[in-house]
């Protein structure tokens, strides 16, 4: 067969043919499937590569050097002789695929007509000698019907698995209702039947056309996922097209939470029992796989930590460093709930346990846990232990979603009552590597958090004042140290530079500095300058009624800046005027989009925080919060720890306005 393909590719003039990226021409395909058809047995998965470049699936389209290609890649992935078979069907799928998805516009004139010449020989790749080959053909089959077919003469388990997904996955699909009851039928009989992995798979199947079935079937898929004895059988069979290797029964448990996501009450009884079975068995894998998938529910589902909480601190004691790991994170981000197991925490601080591909210790986690708690046990080593990943390192590698080490201004920000304990360490950081640190803008920031408390580290920050990258966090934490802070006023002054100099002006007011002149000076740039200076507004709104002269200009910019200045232009016009109105209705319309199920938390909280400065809400606004508070979501647009501390800032900003007269 290789002969044949090498004289038929002589005959294709590919130079005159468009290629799909300009930068892998149409003479590049051609010698390609030269060089594969040549290797032949020897060929490889790498041999493949610039097949893939060149057809560019990714791209959304089908290139006349694709279409010419076509009855090539067909031939070679039916030649016994061929070693990268599977490969080539993988990019036969691909190519399915990307037509099937493709704009009109960017599909080739002659690819349908190419690929319907083509289709008995792709079908007749689903019936190949090899089950791999077979498996990777799952994808070329067209319809039910096909798959049905397949179904009744398949007998490796290693396709009849993936095939039974598809079979659910084409139904899902499928209009007419009698390809749904075929399939459902299949389901059935394998439920009955077949082998305990199977009939997950089969659930699976029958959830692609019904989202409830996972939900009838839970007894069922909690039996079967919790029971050792079956783990190997996933590893044995659990195979889908384009992915070399099996899948571990973990893998399936993870893609059985997914399939629930719809029903959350269910969601959190899979996870629970699953953790209970995991204890009993001894079933580290289990366990871990199930705390994942409770950590996942939790981001989104406050309610889960009613259920998870005991299992999380139950499991504290655990002897797998990876369950205790997950246990200590779970209840750090649960905070003071975690109170009643402060005592384990405490007898972790040293576990040195690590769970593969997580950041940080067992020890770091219940260190952090105790913190949030306020236990003054987690104090010694804090800003230490805090600091130490970055020791002669500039960042941190973790992926957002998974359970990582808090970043240090939001453990340090909420103990501003155990500054006196904290600061000796915070300044000798400060002092020995505070220039180019990737911390000292933390540091800063937690010390502006502190405020007058903080003061006694101002020669730590007056002397980062005078370096760019630091400066106006120097400066914030100055202003907010408050009157200890006055000597710093000439320094501040005299790092005033283009960009800053507003800012600089402000903060030299506001330590001790000619109050007049600095409004004058961020008064006329607001009304000189066509849109206000970044921050301008803001800062000009701290000087209360006596910039009351410049509130047309900020009532302008009120009626007519974008959502983020009308909210600063808002807040500054109450402090000028002392009106509550039109700032009070501005503010509030901030609040709509969250309680319509938006995320815009960051001017959400903004609004709110406003509204409790000013002590006004109107009975609209206070029906709209207590429909947010009702809400069992997690007001937090983050996936990791951050999204629980955002929700209990705004919980607690909510409670706040609500609480007004």
């Amino acid at each position: 067969m290789a002969q044949t393909v090498l004289e038929a590719l002589d005959e294709v003039p590919w130079e005159g043919l468009e290629s799909t990226l300009g930068h892998h021409p149409a003479e590049k395909m051609g010698r390609t499937l030269r060089r594969l058809a040549l290797k032949g047995a020897s060929a490889t998965e790498e041999d493949c590569n610039p097949l893939f470049d060149c057809c560019a699936p990714g791209t959304g389209r089908i290139a006349p050097v694709v279409t010419a290609a076509l009855p090539f890649v067909v031939a070679l992935a039916h030649d016994a002789e061929m070693g990268a078979r599977t490969t080539l069907v993988q990019l036969l799928a691909s190519l399915s695929k990307t037509a099937a998805e493709a704009d009109p516009a960017l599909l080739d004139a002659g690819w349908r007509e190419a690929w319907r010449a083509q289709r008995p020989r792709l079908r007749a790749l689903l019936a190949d000698p090899l089950p791999e080959v077979r498996r990777e053909a799952l994808p070329l089959a067209e319809d039910v019907d096909v798959l049905l077919e397949r179904w009744q003469a398949e007998k490796d388990p290693t396709v009849r698995l993936p095939l039974l997904l598809a079979l659910g996955t084409a139904a899902a699909r499928s209009a007419p209702a009698g390809p749904v009851d075929q399939v459902r039928t299949v389901v059935a009989e394998v439920l009955r039947t077949d082998d305990p992995v199977m009939r997950v798979a089969a659930v699976h199947a029958w959830a692609a056309f019904d989202p409830r079935a996972p939900v009838r079937e839970l007894d069922r898929l909690v039996e079967i996922l919790s029971d050792p004895a079956v783990r190997p059988r996933f590893e044995a069979i659990w195979y889908e097209p384009d992915v070399e290797s099996a899948f571990t029964r973990e893998d399936v448990i993870s893609w059985t939470a997914h399939l629930l996501e719809g029903a959350p009450r269910t969601a959190l009884a899979f996870v629970v029992r699953l953790v209970d079975a995991a204890r009993r068995n001894g079933d580290t894998l289990l366990c871990r796989a199930a705390l994942d998938e409770a950590w996942r529910l939790l981001v989104v589902q406050p309610v889960a930590a009613s259920s998870l909480l005991p299992l999380a601190g139950a499991l504290l004691a655990d002897s797998d460093d990876g369950v205790r790991y997950r246990a200590a994170h779970l209840l750090a981000v649960l905070g003071s709930r975690a109170a009643p197991y402060a005592d384990e925490l405490a007898t972790l601080l040293d576990d040195p346990g690590e769970a593969e591909f997580l950041e940080g210790t067992v020890g770091d986690h219940a260190r952090w846990a105790l913190s949030r708690i306020g236990d003054e046990r987690a104090l010694p080593g804090l800003v230490e232990r805090l600091h130490a990943p970055y020791e002669g390192a500039w960042s941190r590698g973790y992926v957002a979603g998974d359970p990582h080490l808090p970043e240090v201004d939001d453990v340090l920000t909420p103990l501003g009552a155990h500054a006196e304990a904290l600061l000796p360490a915070v300044r000798k950081l400060l002092r020995d590597d505070g220039q180019g640190s990737p911390l000292t803008c933390r540091f800063l920031k937690v010390l502006r958090a502190w405020g007058p408390a903080a003061a006694p580290a101002l020669p730590e920050v007056v002397a980062l004042l005078d370096d760019p990258r630091y400066t106006w966090n120097a400066v914030d934490a100055l202003v907010a140290m408050g009157p200890a802070a006055k000597s710093a006023e000439p320094a501040v002054r005299g790092c005033a530079v283009p960009g800053n100099h507003l800012r600089v002006t402000w903060a030299t007011w506001r330590l001790g500095g000619d109050r007049d002149a600095a409004l004058r000076l961020i008064g006329e740039a607001i009304l000189t300058e066509e849109e206000p200076p970044p921050g301008a507004v803001r800062l000009l709104g701290d000087f209360g009624t006596a910039a009351a002269p410049y509130a047309d200009r900020v009532r302008h910019v009120l009626e007519h800046g974008d959502s983020w200045l009308r909210l600063d232009a808002a807040v500054a016009l109450w402090s000028m005027t002392g009106e509550p109105e039109p700032t009070v209705s501005v503010l509030e319309e901030h609040l709509l989009p969250v309680a319509a199920g938006g995320d815009a938390y960051g001017t959400f909280l903004d609004a709110l925080r406003a509204l409790a400065r000013i002590g006004t809400v109107s009975p609209a606004a206070r029906a709209t919060l207590r429909t947010v508070r009702r809400s069992d979501r997690r007001l937090s647009a983050h996936w990791d720890y951050r999204a629980f501390l955002q929700h209990e800032e705004i919980r607690s900003a909510i409670d706040e306005v609500l609480a007004l007269p």
